[in-house]
């Protein structure tokens, strides 16, 4: 099974957020262990690299996306995602490059906690408690 992580659901693990911290974490450790192919946009990348050092440091940013990037595979943001992002009836374009992401790499889930920021779905658009459950 292969699973784009939106950027919240790494920030919950990260940041310990509750009430979402067990199962965004439970998935993340599924990607971590095999159980799952686990996939992240490039913007999302350069975003939590950005937010990591403003809240901590450069260095914690760089550890940070290296133990991320030992498990999960980073999904190109190319010419043809922005094209097809920007045809996409989405309020936030963000999320219309990460669903473009998510469809270029045929990924099973993009999992994240604001589904309805992702309709019109071109694939199927979990919550983490969701997809725990699904699996």
């Amino acid at each position: 099974m292969k699973v784009l992580f939106d950027l919240n659901v790494i920030l919950d693990v990260l940041q310990k957020r509750e009430p979402f911290y067990e199962h965004s974490a439970r998935i993340l450790a599924y990607a971590e262990t095999g159980k799952i192919k686990g996939w992240v946009a490039a913007h999302s990348i350069t975003t939590l690299f950005y937010l990591v050092a403003k809240s901590q440091s450069a260095e914690m940013a760089r550890l940070t996306l290296n133990s991320l990037l030992q498990f999960l595979s980073v999904a190109a943001v190319d010419q043809s995602v922005v094209e097809q992002a920007m045809n996409l009836a989405y309020r936030d374009f963000e999320d219309a490059a990460q669903m473009m992401c998510a469809v270029q790499n045929k990924v099973d889930y993009l999992v994240t906690r604001n589904v309805r920021d992702f309709q019109p779905a071109l694939l199927s658009v979990i919550q983490p408690v969701d997809l725990v459950a699904l699996i």
